[in-house]
């Protein structure tokens, strides 16, 4: 059984009785391990799959499954238990706390997990340290670059060991070497440690990170390959 398993998904917005179709019957699967990029311009639809796939939106037809589970099998606290420890989320905004230390953000999601306390300093420095930012472990977030920021927030998404980390755009506020690093920091989480990535992106150089590519086109798949010269990093920078 995949991971994810997209079957017919539609999407439909309706707003004084206008109906406007964002996602228009899609179907693919994602198997764990997998590093796939949902690619394509401003307003195909991409986002709103995400947001679909984290169950952070509900679909308006068509089935989605995550790990054999669709969103009507949960109640209310369960999704929200699902999404704390079995999705990890990183947004092109990096949504770090500002006058909070990178530590204390990387805690964060253990807040609400039911975990020891005793345990969260462990957890959230193997998740620091996973994407290289030992370094800067005490620093305030606002004092980050763009790209440790969004490092630092990467290792908040992966502090629970998630079954997947959905990335939306998350070298979209980054200048390109920041943008190389984060790159190289996802392909080291799926690659070193087996974590499913879903990356979200309207660039090809970003895309062809990844090992498969679903190009969104006005809702709909327009393509769904697999990427022959994959661009990867011959280092992880710490």
């Amino acid at each position: 059984m995949a991971l994810i398993e997209v079957s017919r998904l539609e999407k439909i917005y309706s707003d004084d009785g206008v109906e406007t179709p964002a996602v228009g019957g899609v179907t693919f699967e994602i198997e764990k391990g997998d590093f796939v990029a949902i690619m394509g311009p401003s307003g195909s639809g991409k986002s709103t799959l995400l947001h679909i796939l984290g169950f952070l939106d509900r679909q308006t037809a068509g089935v989605y499954r995550f790990g054999g589970k669709t969103i009507d099998d949960y109640s209310a606290i369960e999704l929200a238990e699902v999404r704390n420890k079995q999705m990890g989320f990183v947004f092109q905004t990096f949504n770090l706390l500002s006058r909070t230390n990178v530590l204390d953000n990387v805690k964060l999601p253990l807040l609400y997990s039911g975990i020891k306390e005793s345990l969260w300093d462990h957890m959230a420095k193997e998740a620091i340290e996973a994407v290289g930012l030992s370094h800067r472990l005490e620093h305030d977030s606002a004092k980050l670059s763009g790209g440790e920021k969004q490092r630092a927030a990467i290792a908040r998404a992966l502090v629970l060991n998630p079954q997947v980390i959905f990335a939306d755009e998350p070298t979209g506020n980054l200048d390109s070497k920041s943008g190389q690093v984060i790159m190289e920091t996802l392909e080291h989480l799926n690659e070193e440690h087996g974590h499913t990535i879903i990356l979200i992106t309207h660039e090809t150089y970003t895309a062809e990170h990844a090992g498969r590519i679903i190009h969104i086109l006005d809702g709909k798949i327009d393509s769904d390959k697999k990427v022959d010269h994959r661009r990867t990093s011959d280092h992880f920078v710490k």
